[in-house]
């Protein structure tokens, strides 16, 4: 404990450094003294009296007093002033939520926290937004007067800014990375503009993909969240009219060019098994139909003009491998040959595919043949006649045989089939039957495959998974829009159909990775996982995500930190690391 100071003394002869150059300024411009005489008195050299002096007038000018600071009670003001305090509360009469206020200001260029502009708005005397569902948050028409920056490549300088909920979607870059679909992206026939380059151009319509946007052309929401903009390593996503214009350059052989470079990545990967499901959908189409052929939606449960397309999907992996929306009824029945092509002239193994799977109606039975002769087995079903179903039910008991089939739970169900061997139009030679009964339908269900060894109990399992592939397609339509885009925003169905394809496997690679979820689908999987908000900063070597609190989160970065290693060239050589942030 220090001694008490006599008050004479502690003015006569200062201890402190700070407290003996107040005593020499004090002296040098009040009491008139000379520096030598100061200089003597307190111990400076009469240079850094002289130094002393010309500092302080200094100081005087550009600082203020150096001595003594006078405290002002309460918050310091914050560093952006009153400037932006009109355009907070302009955007709450737009009824724009606190975060969606914050995004607003985020994108330009205003890096403000939430709880400040929450007190903002209680000082004006604005009261909370009531509760609203997921749907009226993104039907609002909400009307921002502030026009949403020029789309240009993100500098990657040192900055922070906060996303409201697609920050979900940066977990799809890792995928991009491990897999080197950026490679094929960069690497394909794809057109790029001078300010927006193929790779950027090509995420873009992946962000609006993977986010589950319903209205592509409201575009003064999405067009201004700086996370999908990083995404494709941009500021801010273009807006609508830049989408419809890059899809006007896309032609058919791209997209063909594009899909092959996707299917040798799936098979170096092992993420294509020896068999594939094959389907037909619907795209309907709002515009002028005078140039299409009406086709049968299950969607709508009745005929209408529209797109035919047809995809190819994997039951193990749920991959989809090809897509085509050009086919047309005179071409209808020789797609199962063109997928043969397509899949061949990849660089994989031509034997690894085995089996191909589709219903009665997708080609005809001389295509049953041709695809006989080159070596594929396939299985089908056959359309069931008067006469058929009567020739079965003259068949004895005897001769059925009791078969049990075991389910994706575990279940199994026990069958009543019948074998034999047939011949049918235009196919020439006999090919095998199988009947089944007991499926919960009153006629029986036939099976035709040109493999003669396969166990009756393997043959439907394979056929009854064909049901996946439809599955997939209504993920198509539900969560990708597949049938809603041609409408709300002009892009080709072709190109749309193939970004859908890609933004399809991306959420099955995330599912095989999850634990317990890889059954889920898309929408399943984006809103227990991905719809969240939360925090960018981007430092010199990383780029840090910060994810709001959520029950599933600590599985998506348990998954996230194998990635933490990973170099992202197109993000400017850094690194990406996903945690949790400290707020909900």
């Amino acid at each position: 404990m220090m001694p008490p100071l006599d008050p004479v003394a502690y003015f006569s002869s200062p201890v402190s450094s700070r407290q003996k150059q107040y005593e020499v300024l004090r002296a040098f411009f009040l009491e008139n003294k000379s520096a030598k005489e100061i200089a003597k008195t307190f111990g400076y050299t009469v240079s850094a009296v002289y130094s002393l002096t010309r500092d302080f007038r200094q100081q005087l000018q550009k600082e203020g007093d150096p001595f003594f600071l006078a405290k002002s009670p309460g918050r310091p003001p914050h560093p952006v002033g009153d400037e932006i305090r009109d355009q907070v509360l302009h955007l709450r009469k737009q009824y724009l939520s606190v975060p969606d206020i914050q995004a607003v200001l985020d994108a330009n260029g205003y890096h403000v926290s939430s709880p400040w502009i929450h007190r903002v708005l209680i000082q004006d005397g604005f009261a909370r937004l009531p509760r609203r569902s997921q749907h009226e948050k993104t039907t609002l028409q909400y009307q921002p007067q502030m026009p949403a920056p020029e789309s240009m490549p993100l500098p990657f300088q040192d900055e922070r800014f906060s996303c409201e909920s697609l920050i979900g979607i940066l977990c799809f870059l890792p995928l991009i990375r491990r897999y080197g679909i950026d490679q094929v992206i960069q690497s394909s026939a794809y057109p790029q503009t001078k300010t927006i380059d193929r790779l950027s151009s090509i995420l873009g319509f992946q962000a609006l993909k993977l986010s589950d946007v319903h209205r592509y052309s409201e575009d003064d929401i999405w067009c201004m969240d700086r996370c999908a903009g990083l995404f494709a390593r941009l500021n801010v996503l273009p807006k609508t009219a830049w989408f419809s214009s890059y899809s006007s350059r896309i032609t058919r052989p791209m997209n063909v060019s594009f899909l092959k470079s996707l299917h040798t990545v799936w098979s170096q990967h092992g993420l294509l098994s020896d068999s594939m499901n094959l389907d037909f959908t619907s795209i309907p189409y709002w515009g002028d139909n005078s140039h299409l052929e009406n086709n049968w939606s299950g969607k709508r449960n009745q005929a209408l003009a529209s797109i035919l397309a047809v995809v190819a999907h994997d039951p193990d992996t749920g991959i989809l491998d090809y897509s085509d929306a050009n086919t047309r009824h005179c071409t209808q029945p020789d797609v199962v040959l063109e997928f043969l092509d397509f899949y061949r002239a990849g660089k994989s193994n031509a034997e690894e595919l085995k089996y191909l799977i589709f219903d009665s109606k997708f080609t005809p039975y001389k295509n049953l043949h041709e695809l006989n002769r080159r070596d594929i087995k396939f299985i089908t079903i056959r359309r069931r006649g008067k006469t058929i179903v009567d020739h079965l039910d003259q068949v004895p008991k005897s001769q059925w045989k009791k078969i049990r089939v075991m389910g994706a739970d575990g279940k199994g169900r026990l069958l009543s089939t019948y074998e034999e061997e047939i011949t049918i139009k235009d196919y020439e030679e006999p090919i095998r039957q199988l009947a089944i009964t007991g499926h919960g339908r009153i006629k029986p269900a036939l099976i035709i495959t040109n493999d003669k060894e396969i166990r009756r109990e393997a043959l439907v399992q394979k056929y009854g998974r064909r049901w996946l592939v439809e599955k997939a397609i209504s993920e198509q339509i539900e969560f990708f829009h597949l049938n809603r885009v041609s409408s709300s925003m002009v892009i080709k169905v072709d190109f749309d159909l193939t970004m859908s394809v890609l933004a399809h496997n991306l959420y099955r690679l995330l599912a095989m990775n999850l634990d317990g979820y890889r059954h889920n689908t898309s929408k399943t999987l984006y809103e227990k996982f991905l719809r969240n908000g939360g925090d960018i900063e981007i430092t010199s070597h990383c780029i840090w995500v910060k994810m709001k609190k959520k029950r599933n989160l600590p599985v998506l970065l348990s998954e996230m930190e194998k990635y933490n290693d990973l170099v992202y060239p197109w993000l400017n050589g850094k690194k990406l690391r996903f945690v949790g942030a400290s707020t909900t």
